[in-house]
């Protein structure tokens, strides 16, 4: 049978470059912060992946720390700007206790912020448009003299709308506020510089771009400086305690180093694979709705909803015949209720259960395409023959 893996946005395969390099190292077990040989060979691995993923996102290396990925790189922003230290917020920071966000973030930032709103923070979730995209005038009216933080997310990891998050940041420094992105879909996938876009904070995720899991990263403007999720030793600056992750981190600086050097065509060639899909899935199947912006997206994410039918049943056809997507974000798998992505965007629960996120990556071909144009209007025609929704449609 033939294999299509459609579900990038979820986790993506390691590169063999990366893995090759994760096992080239596997005997620089030394202690990053020993002194002797073996912890400074350990030590020059680790600067060089910081250097190479601070290349990555324009970023001097001093401004990138390790974490185990982009769920504690977010509290890490959260909760270290909130902390009740004052002398632990960043400096330059208003004494103030509202953060502004988006209703279609992360649940890492979403459930963060549920957990500072209960330390008396108050947190401004703002709407977005059907698109997925947040207004920036939106954001100047949620300003107060009491903000301290925006936070809204780069790319979005179900739609793929990529947010205006340059005009964002300037109106959260206007009002002398600090800017945090999730970045952790666009981060390897499309050109960021973080000085450019006025970046405070930036979150990343290495499995995201063919690197290994469990390795992460944040960026943190050089003069700012966060209240520590781990308190401990002195690692990453006295940012985060505890042993560095030797090899999670050699393979993340590779990932980054192939990430730069093959981004500029890439990008052409999944926007390419992405549209292909689209345009064969609009021709062959009817009632359906894209969602997310049709042109402010990412290149290699396709969010379908398909009218009465299930998301699941959906999914778990299209396994049995060797290809896999998503109903959604991979975090939220398990639950019952439809993505609050996608009722944020305007859906009704019954087409936000019935859709469908195709996520591509570099590995995935033509003939990769034309399979899944194969099967898919064939699933869809087969769940259709057995919904009581689509005979009444039908008025049958």
């Amino acid at each position: 049978m033939k294999e299509v893996y459609l579900d990038n946005s979820a986790t993506t395969p390691i590169h063999p470059e990366v893995a090759q390099a994760m096992v080239d190292s596997m005997s620089i077990f030394g202690n990053a912060s020993s002194v002797h040989h073996f912890g400074r060979k350990a030590r020059e691995r680790v600067e060089e992946a910081r250097a190479n993923l601070a290349k990555l996102i324009g970023a001097e290396p001093s401004e990138v720390v390790f974490t185990s990925g982009g769920s504690e790189s977010n509290n890490f922003v959260l909760k270290g700007m909130t902390c009740s230290h004052i002398s632990c917020r960043p400096r330059g920071a208003l004494m103030g206790n509202h953060v502004v966000t988006s209703q279609i973030e992360h649940p890492s930032i979403m459930n963060t912020c549920s957990c500072i709103e209960q330390d008396n923070y108050l947190v401004n979730y703002l709407p977005v448009d059907e698109c997925g995209m947040v207004d920036p005038e939106m954001v100047e009216r949620a300003m107060t003299p009491n903000t301290i933080l925006v936070s809204v997310m780069h790319g979005n990891n179900e739609i793929g709308t990529i947010e205006p998050i340059k005009e964002i940041a300037e109106i959260a420094h206007k009002h002398g506020a600090f800017f945090h992105t999730d970045a952790v879909q666009t981060v390897g996938k499309v050109p960021i510089d973080v000085k450019e876009m006025g970046m405070d904070f930036l979150s990343l995720s290495g499995h995201k771009f063919n690197g290994p899991k469990g390795i992460g990263g944040l960026y943190h403007r050089e003069d700012l400086h966060l209240c520590p999720l781990v308190h401990g030793g002195h690692q990453e600056a006295s940012l985060r305690a505890g042993t560095e992750n030797n090899l999670g981190i050699i393979g993340l600086g590779k990932a980054a180093e192939i990430a730069m050097r093959g981004m500029a065509t890439e990008i052409p060639a999944l926007r390419k694979l992405r549209d292909r899909l689209q345009a064969g899935i609009e021709e062959r199947i009817s009632d359906i709705k894209i969602n997310g912006h049709p042109t402010e997206r990412l290149p290699g994410v396709l969010n379908v909803s398909f009218k009465y039918v299930e998301g699941e049943s959906i999914l778990l056809r299209l396994d049995s015949a060797g290809i896999a997507v998503s109903t959604g974000s991979a975090c939220s798998t398990g639950s019952l209720e439809p993505s609050h992505v996608l009722l944020a965007i305007g859906l009704s629960h019954e087409l936000a259960h019935g859709s469908i996120r195709f996520s591509l990556g570099p590995q995935n071909t033509d003939d990769e395409i034309d399979y899944v144009l194969e099967q898919l209007p064939k699933v869809i025609s087969s769940l259709r023959e057995m919904s009581p929704l689509y005979s009444a449609a039908l008025g049958e």
